[in-house]
Parts: C-alpha cells; structure tokens; sequence
C-alpha cells in the first residue's frame, strides 16, 4: 500500500477525520505496518503499553482476566478500532489482553506521535475522550450483564 491509500485509510477514523492531510502523511509515514494471524495477540494484560494500533482489516477480541484467572470477551474490535491508548495515555500497563480473532492487519502508532497528535489537535484529544467514555459505558453494561447471570 501507498502513502496515499494509507492516508485515505486514516482520514476514515473518526478520530483522525479532521485532521490536515500532512499530518495524516505524517501518522502514515512514522507508523509500521503489523499483521496478525489468528488466535495471536497483539499486546497482553499486564505489559507495558508503548504503542497503539488501527485495526485495518479483520477482528480482534478484547479480553480480561477474572479472579479466577480465566479470560472473558468483553468487547470485539474491527476495522478502524483504536486500541492500546489506554496505556500510553495513561501511562499504566495494558488493562486488557487484544487477540486476533481472524487474521489481522494493523497500523502501530508509537506513544510520542500519538501524544503530539493529541496536543495539536484538541478535537482528536475530544475524539479519545469521547470514545474511551463510550467504552467504560459500554463495559459497565457487559459488567452488569455478567454479574446477573451469575
């Protein structure tokens, strides 16, 4: 894939929908391409967190860990799903384990550019912001759902 094709691809994301096209050359150019095959993980509950990830094509489970030390789904993520900034923005080590559910093809983000696009762009700050609310909502309710079948 091309720069521009990689680009398009991000200015899909509603997190970097309103950012200028050289920044977007810039996400583009500075991030490495990941695949993944099915059943792998892309980080692990526990472990540092240095990058995020776009899912390009295919789709990942979310999982964490129970007292019990087994693992539940908590959420499935799919082509241009943001995943891994929880650690990097809050500087604390992975709070789930991502797997690949099919084969899996990603666009890594580092820590230091994604910090510099939150800063420059307060809307994209306001995106993560908005989408991190819509999780914790979203697992509260998976939480609820959980705790009345047992």
């Amino acid at each position: 894939m091309d720069l521009q094709q990689d680009v398009d691809l991000l200015r899909n994301i509603p997190l970097f929908r309103n950012i200028d096209s050289r920044k977007l050359k810039l996400i583009a150019f500075t991030s490495q391409r990941l695949q993944f095959k099915a059943n792998e993980n892309l980080f692990v509950q526990g472990d540092y967190g240095d990058s995020a990830f776009i899912i390009i094509e295919g789709e990942a489970s979310v999982l964490i860990y129970t007292n019990s030390d087994t693992q539940i789904e908590i959420a499935k993520v799919k082509k241009n799903d943001l995943v891994g900034e929880i650690a990097i923005l809050c500087d604390v080590p992975r709070t789930a384990t991502v797997r690949a559910k099919t084969e899996l093809l990603t666009l890594e983000i580092t820590k230091e550019i994604f910090f510099q696009l939150v800063t420059q762009f307060p809307e994209m700050a306001l995106e993560v912001m908005r989408e991190l609310a819509f999780r914790l909502e979203k697992t509260n309710r998976r939480l609820q759902e959980l705790t009345i079948k047992t």
